[in-house]
């Protein structure tokens, strides 16, 4: 019976793995994508907190991901994804700096 439980738990364990290493996966897509629809440069990609609620207080399991870009190449900039499960739940990318010669 500890076998039992003991496989159980590794399962467990590496279930919970895979769906973490599937996330940081979609998530790393959609800021490239994001960034790239901005004309931004991404520049770093890293996994930040886990928590329980979202920034509107709603329960569920969020990850945020914190990134670097650069508008112009000479100043940076840090945003964050939130996810919730597999979707991107929030975005958020600060007021930046435009090269010289663009506009919105």
């Amino acid at each position: 019976m500890d076998s039992l439980f003991g496989i159980l738990l590794i399962a467990i364990i590496g279930f919970l793995f895979w769906q973490q290493r599937r996330q940081t996966e979609l998530a790393q897509y959609f800021i490239e994508q994001r960034c790239k629809n901005m004309g931004l440069q991404l520049l770093s990609f890293a996994r930040g907190k886990q928590k329980i609620k979202d920034h509107r207080g709603e329960w569920g399991w969020r990850t945020i991901f914190v990134f670097e870009f650069s508008a112009d190449g000479h100043d940076a900039y840090q945003g964050y994804l939130e996810m919730k499960r597999l979707r991107a739940s929030h975005f958020y990318i600060p007021p930046h700096r435009l090269p010289e010669g663009e506009e919105y």
